[in-house]
């Protein structure tokens, strides 16, 4: 495979899985992991309501039902991991961020909190995290955990 054609086919399986696997894992599984494993050289892990084997244990996550997660890439060039939990209401994102900041996180992001939601952005090295609270008509609140994790220079 040429690697302009792969270079595309990674966004576009990586917007598929991420669109696909709440639907899928309510059906119990997620019948096309395997085509989009395939078209990304076997770098996508679409986990489901499983968290991904390799999740950093540096990252706290808050108590509840894992919705949905998943993985892009690997540890030799960068990797993100995606992680949505599902929560009682919006007021979480205290708890989330005194847990992050425990682990040794700093907060370098605004804020942004209203009625239904919030964003805030974490770091430590060698992650950078992005944690948005926002509401679903049919799922409630969910808390979405972005971890990106860039490989230290040498």
């Amino acid at each position: 495979m040429s690697f302009s054609r792969k270079t595309l086919l990674v966004p576009v399986a990586m917007v598929v899985a991420l669109t696909l696997t709440p639907m899928l894992a309510a059906c119990g599984g997620n019948p096309i992991q395997n085509v989009i494993k395939g078209a990304t050289g076997g770098q996508l892990d679409v986990g489901g309501t499983t968290l991904p084997a390799d999740f950093p244990s540096d990252v706290p996550l808050v108590s509840g039902e894992i919705v949905s997660a998943g993985a892009f890439g690997s540890l030799d060039e960068g990797k993100v991991w995606n992680v949505a939990i599902r929560l009682s209401d919006a007021s979480a994102i205290s708890d989330i961020a005194a847990q992050l900041i425990e682990a040794g996180f700093k907060n370098i992001g605004e804020n942004f909190s209203a009625k239904e939601g919030s964003a805030n952005i974490f770091t430590k090295e060698p992650y950078s995290l992005l944690v948005i609270i926002a509401k679903d008509d049919k799922a409630g609140f969910i808390a979405n955990y972005s971890v990106t994790y860039t490989k230290p220079s040498s």
